[in-house]
């Protein structure tokens, strides 16, 4: 019996997928990476989880695990070019994945938490948490097929980390089938625990590579009824900051989203989805912010708008009325990855880069200049969560014959925006992960002996080094 044979035995057919079956988990969603796997394995169940897990341990094969495999980095698929062994033998792996573990097993709302399988969507944890009164505030545009074991795989952020945190500040407790097929049970639901050191935050942001999360007890907040954005175009990024604080003084802990939309990326979302352009004033940026609270908020969008435009920071703006607008505004949001924008968005250079939000602005002008200088025919294009001053920022060709000069000086530009990204005290990844992407890249960011402490934790957790290998830590 092959070991693939020995796996489909213990979960049967549904749980083992092979050829074209298994061909859609073993590439990335932005077509980057992809990798073979013996076969892509489901498990039903904590105990099944701890079955395929001690077996692979017993035969040395890799697990790679995944959930929507909706993440941007690499880290869901399995590497190629993975180390040899001594025998000069490159091992083999299975991509583990929790779609099959997608149970919301209990909502609690006395206890302000809802307790979910690692393949529950994020969309399905919010609707359960709705259906309770409550809200379960980490959200972003793959919503729909985006998991919570992926999630807290690589600490999503989101468009609400503003006022709610990263997932890591949304996870009570975790459930864990660690390396050795052991099941760490901290499914525990306590805002405070000083009993020694806090495990489950290892997991939050590891990709993978110390367990594999099967259950997770997730934070819940009050519900907010009453939300309200507005598209304002601002008068420059340096207007950025003042327009936060503004709002951050007037408004209070209401203010959910801070969102930069470029126009270029407004007008060729509307274009291209069909969508109702929500301001006719042009200008080169405009901030998407958002008000949400238990009361309503339409009397303290507006003066903030008012004030902000006595001040000088917004020229026009567009408020929704009715849900229809709300929805479009955000619509127009979801799409402005490049990805979807972009038919030449793979040979462009994209980052997923954070700085102090003071230096947001100098920090963009620096990347543009870097662009031009190298790139002079190429487009700088930057979108995103500026209140937290994590921008989603691309330089992409814009021709096919642009293409090639491009892909010629395209390392030496990741280089440079690198060594400026670091020079401004920022991180490579501000939410999507290390993966494949960034593991050639991000030493420089931390000092040898952080990611030697990081190595420590991994040879502890995983001392045969099987779970998730050649992802995050630096070769």
């Amino acid at each position: 019996m092959t070991f693939v044979d020995g796996l489909r035995s213990d979960l049967g057919e549904a749980g083992v997928l092979t050829g074209a079956d298994a061909a859609p988990y073993l590439t990335g969603q932005r077509g980057l990476f992809t990798g073979e796997a013996l076969a892509v394995v489901r498990p039903a169940s904590v105990k099944e989880t701890v079955l395929v897990v001690r077996a692979c341990a017993s035969a040395g094969v890799f697990i790679v695990p995944q959930g929507g495999n909706t993440g941007m980095s690499g880290g869901a698929v399995p590497a190629t070019g993975a180390d040899r062994d001594s025998h000069g033998l490159q091992p083999q792996s299975i991509v583990l994945s929790m779609s099959r573990m997608n149970r919301i097993v209990s909502v609690d709302p006395d206890r302000w938490t809802i307790t979910v399988e690692a393949g529950a969507t994020i969309e399905a944890v919010q609707q359960a948490a709705a259906g309770a009164g409550r809200l379960f505030a980490p959200d972003w545009g793959a919503r729909g097929t985006a998991t919570v074991g992926g999630a807290i795989a690589t600490n999503a952020g989101g468009n609400n980390v503003l006022r709610y945190g990263t997932l890591r500040d949304n996870v009570l407790g975790l459930e864990v089938v660690l390396a050795d097929g052991q099941v760490w049970d901290g499914l525990r639901a306590l805002r405070k625990d000083s009993s020694g050191y806090d495990l489950k935050q290892l997991f939050v942001g590891a990709e993978g590579t110390l367990g594999v999360v099967t259950q997770a007890v997730l934070r819940l907040r009050p519900a907010t009824p009453h939300a309200q954005s507005a598209l304002a175009a601002v008068s420059g990024l340096d207007s950025l900051m003042p327009l936060l604080e503004l709002a951050e003084a007037r408004c209070g802990g209401d203010v959910t989203a801070f969102e930069l939309v470029p126009d270029v990326g407004l007008e060729r979302a509307c274009k291209k989805f069909s969508l109702a352009r929500p301001l006719e004033a042009r200008a080169e940026f405009y901030v998407l912010v958002r008000l949400s609270s238990t009361e309503p908020v339409s009397d303290r969008l507006g003066a903030f708008l008012d004030e902000a435009s006595d001040s000088g920071w917004v020229t026009d703006a567009a408020v929704a009325v009715t849900d229809e607008h709300e929805e479009r505004l955000w619509a127009i949001r979801d799409e402005l990855p490049a990805m979807r924008l972009w038919d030449l968005h793979e040979h462009g250079v994209k980052l997923d880069t954070a700085v102090p939000i003071d230096r947001f602005g100098p920090y963009h002008d620096e990347v543009r200049r870097i662009a031009a200088e190298l790139a002079p025919d190429a487009f700088t294009y930057g979108f995103g969560h500026v209140g937290d001053g994590n921008v989603h920022m691309y330089v992409l060709p814009t021709s096919d014959d642009q293409v090639a000069p491009f892909l010629a000086v395209r390392d030496e530009l990741r280089e440079r925006i690198d060594e400026a990204t670091f020079a401004f005290g920022g991180t490579l990844s501000a939410e999507h992960g290390i993966g494949q992407l960034l593991r050639d890249r991000i030493r420089q960011q931390k000092p040898a002996v952080e990611w030697d402490l990081m190595q420590a934790v991994k040879n502890a957790l995983d001392p045969q080094g099987i779970m998730n290998p050649h992802k995050t830590l630096p070769p």
